[in-house]
């Protein structure tokens, strides 16, 4: 990897990181569906901006069907997941079970895609389904028994990340390649029309909101503007310079800054069954994407 890629993966992971911050923020404050649809929009609107203000062409080479699904896939589902976790789990618990991305994407890989799993990703596995054990057995003695929905939200999301990772090496890097930013455009309009549905239920038979808080519309600007128009270009750039299973490596980094953006700015606290649980995470992500893997990353 080059420097410049290094550079990439630290800023997204501080942008991704302060994600959660956001979303916790707004998904109690207004509800999940409404943060996650508002979240899409906004990087919708953002990406168009970048577009119309650098004039570049709208030329798909035939893959705009294709940024549309993994919008759903890539963006819609998880956002949506997260969401519902941050009205449960404080911003550090969704961004450490986030990091167990890599090990979703690496099992994708071996029974979807045909990728080798050695043993030692084999020990990643195990130690990751422990590590998820201990944070939602003695974790913090704060969080109710919805810690269990929350956590299952998280892995969804992480399952919608590793297969997007994998479709987006095989439908867009294998056929040409396409420009990041048009990937990331695509996938924000496929992810719009996603969760729009939800919007309309939502607003139609939901619990009523509290549309006016300054707070909330900040924090959804912010995660729409910065945490998906810019990430999405970083990450899709990522993908096609260094792969998905490394580019998935940048979850192994957001947790820090989560769980600093949250302890700044809502003074959230961590148990010690919290940092048991994210060490041995966060071990088992080394052991999928350390150096053992690096032959499996280059032919991904």
């Amino acid at each position: 990897m080059r420097a410049i890629d290094y550079i990439r993966l630290l800023s997204l992971a501080a942008i991704w990181g302060a994600s959660f911050l956001f979303m916790r923020i707004a998904a109690p404050a207004i509800g999940p569906i409404n943060t996650a649809f508002f979240r899409v929009f906004f990087g919708l609107i953002g990406l168009a901006f970048i577009i119309l203000a650098i004039r570049k062409s709208l030329e798909f080479k035939g893959k705009l069907g294709k940024t549309l699904i993994l919008g759903a896939i890539n963006s819609g589902l998880p956002f949506l997941m997260y969401s519902i976790a941050a009205t449960l789990l404080p911003a550090g618990y969704s961004a450490i079970l986030n990091a167990t991305t890599p090990l979703t994407g690496a099992m994708i890989g071996l029974f979807i895609f045909s990728e080798h799993l050695s043993l030692r990703k084999w020990i990643g596995v195990l130690l990751d389904i422990i590590g998820i054990t201990i944070i939602t057995t003695v974790g913090d003695s704060n969080i109710d028994g919805n810690i269990y929905i929350g956590v299952a939200a998280c892995i969804i999301a992480t399952i919608g990340y590793g297969l997007a990772g994998f479709l987006t090496r095989k439908w867009i890097t294998q056929q040409g390649g396409l420009d990041s930013m048009l990937v990331a455009f695509g996938s924000q309009i496929g992810a719009t029309a996603f969760l729009s549905p939800f919007l309309i239920w939502s607003i139609s038979y939901g619990p009523s909101t509290e549309w006016l808080q300054g707070e909330v519309w900040i924090s959804l600007l912010a995660v729409g503007f910065l945490c998906t128009s810019l990430a999405y270009i970083l990450y899709f750039r990522l993908i096609a310079d260094i792969g998905p299973l490394r580019s998935l490596t940048v979850t192994f980094l957001v947790p820090p800054f989560a769980v600093l953006w949250g302890f700044l700015v809502l003074d959230e606290t961590i148990s010690s069954g919290f940092l048991s649980g994210s060490a041995v995470i966060l071990l088992s992500v080394w052991l999928i994407v350390g150096p053992d893997s690096q032959a499996t990353a280059e032919r991904i």
